[in-house]
């Protein structure tokens, strides 16, 4: 890089897009030696639509994965410290993973309707929670991956596993993806937020030497 000077938004690109690849290679490789064991083991084929679905469940973590790496860069970014970077990339997936649930069903309890509530008011109280729940990523990312591999799920709203259960008629994979689009554009919307704070901070950042 010294003997060859490029330009720096090139060294934040090639950053991001190396790092996916490589995470894209490995995912789809681990999903088709799956599938391949499957088939030696059981001697059952997938069917075009079980593939289909699979590697769109790869696509979508892979994308998922994407975000996490795009956020680490930022923190990398913003934090000269290694350490410091780490541990506030760690922090954030901890409190998304673990502690994000936990407040969102502590507000749960303080808005609760009153047992003397109209339907109306008990189901807009479970939107609520729900749109409070996918603030979260891995809410986003959990959504997508069930309807993704259960085709009889056919809703993303306050239904239960149990009805999915009475319904006969599963999903095609089209429909299925169209069901999880808005979590997958939510997905990519916060990893390109990520990456465009983190390129205007490293464009803006005053280059030493020392």
């Amino acid at each position: 890089m010294l003997s060859q000077p490029i330009h720096r938004d090139s060294l934040l690109n090639a950053k991001f897009v190396s790092s996916v690849l490589v995470i894209a290679i490995l995912f789809f490789s681990l999903s088709l030696s799956t599938m391949a064991m499957g088939l030696i083991t059981l001697g059952i084929p997938p069917s075009p639509e079980e593939f289909w679905r699979i590697l769109f469940f790869t696509l979508v973590g892979v994308v998922y994965v994407g975000f996490w790496l795009n956020l680490s860069i930022l923190f990398s970014v913003r934090f000269r410290q290694p350490a410091t970077s780490a541990l506030s990339a760690i922090s954030i997936w901890l409190f998304f993973s673990v502690f994000f649930n936990m407040i969102v069903e502590l507000i749960a309890t303080w808005i609760t309707p009153t047992e003397s509530a109209s339907a109306q008011e008990w189901i807009h109280y479970g939107e609520k929670i729900l749109w409070m729940q996918r603030i979260s990523p891995s809410t986003l990312f959990s959504e997508a991956t069930t309807t993704l591999l259960m085709p009889k799920v056919r809703s993303m709203g306050m239904i239960t596993e149990d009805i999915y259960s009475i319904i006969p008629n599963p999903l095609p994979l089209w429909q299925s993806v169209l069901l999880v689009w808005p979590q997958l554009t939510g997905i990519v919307a916060a990893t390109l937020i990520s990456f465009a704070i983190s390129y205007v901070l490293f464009m803006r950042q005053e280059i030493r030497s020392r």
